[in-house]
């Protein structure tokens, strides 16, 4: 984070933890208001790796799931790099601005996809960088977010998800959400700007919130914890449109696209509620119903993915389950208090994974 930028939000009240905003003071009122009224939020817990140069497409093309050469100026998509086996190593946000392709990611998973595309970049006129000091990011979500976002930039931002929007050197990228929902990027001062102007009417949130606005919208996000526990179609990622069937080879091309034209799915991604108020980290495993039909829980049904404390008092999370498991109910989480895992509904269909 720029320390610039770090200064600004102190005086506008940002309390840090690790190294991400926590809260502006008020973390309940904070998670109350995120899911059903307009907010603003420092996006610096994502990290952003650029990758610059003549080949730069090419090289992207070979190294992910999704078709990197479909992308444009215009457009943006969810993408992720796999093992040779299939399992994500992490997933991203992939978009252009200028002559340079983002990943945005969490920030502690930038050093190793860093370290890992190097390794194959050999003769590749392409150069990767850690861009967390080239571009300051923020969130906009709410009811009225895109006329709020209009009036401060002085025209609309994008109409469709995914969609991207250039208004100066303002990147404008729209992403699912309850509410329609954008991330900006640009240089400092502009985006100084942008906070102040947005900062009247939006109040000001935290990294955890706005998490959870991602699993309410079933977006799902790979940490150090579970890099390399799932195949794409495991996280949902086919239905949030991060894989292309239609491209050429990738690490781990052959595992996914066995999966989707011969195997049958027997994990994939659900949103959950948790009877809890403490949100479970990211692996912590969820529990079947036992056999016997009693209240004991059984064997491992799945893990978490991510988890955030929901306004209702419980936990709202993402989990990736046995299919016949969450069907039979039952799922308890793997925790000395063992509490109740119930499904809950995702805002897209299963249809296509079924399919």
């Amino acid at each position: 984070m720029k320390p610039e930028w770090r200064a600004f939000l102190t005086d506008a009240g940002a309390e840090f933890d690790d190294g991400r905003v926590a809260h502006f003071g008020n973390d309940e009122r904070e998670r109350r208001v995120v899911t059903t009224g307009n907010v603003i939020c420092d996006l610096s817990h994502w990290g952003l790796i650029a990758a610059h140069g003549d080949e730069a497409g090419q090289f992207l093309q070979g190294q992910f799931s999704n078709d990197v050469l479909s992308l444009d100026t215009g457009t943006s998509q969810m993408n992720s790099y796999c093992t040779p086996k299939g399992r994500m190593l992490a997933n991203f946000r992939l978009f252009v601005r200028g002559q340079s392709y983002y990943l945005r990611l969490p920030r502690d998973m930038v050093e190793p996809v860093l370290k890992r595309l190097r390794m194959f970049v050999l003769r590749s006129r392409v150069t990767l960088e850690d861009a967390d000091d080239a571009l300051v990011r923020l969130g906009v979500s709410g009811p009225d977010a895109a006329g709020e976002l209009e009036t401060a930039l002085g025209r609309s931002g994008p109409d469709s998800i995914n969609g991207v929007v250039h208004a100066g050197e303002i990147t404008v990228i729209r992403v699912p959400g309850p509410h329609p929902r954008f991330e900006c990027y640009g240089e400092l001062e502009p985006m100084m700007q942008l906070w102040e102007k947005l900062n009247v009417r939006c109040a000001p949130v935290g990294a955890g919130p706005w998490a959870l606005l991602d699993i309410l919208a079933g977006i799902p996000t790979v940490t150090p914890a579970t890099s390399e526990a799932f195949v794409p179609q495991m996280a949902n990622m086919q239905l949030i449109g991060g894989v292309s069937f239609k491209k050429g080879c990738y690490p781990g091309q052959e595992v996914v696209a066995r999966m989707h034209y011969l195997g049958k799915l027997k994990r994939r991604m659900y949103r959950v509620s948790i009877e809890t108020g403490e949100p479970p980290a990211p692996g912590t495993e969820i529990l079947a119903a036992a056999a016997t039909g009693d209240d004991e829980p059984g064997q491992a049904a799945g893990q978490i993915v991510d988890a955030q404390s929901h306004p209702d008092g419980m936990v709202s999370a993402l989990a990736v389950l046995q299919i016949a498991a969450a069907e039979a109910g039952g799922l308890r989480l793997a925790t000395e208090e063992a509490p109740g895992v119930n499904l809950e509904d995702l805002p897209y269909s299963f249809e296509q994974a079924d399919s």
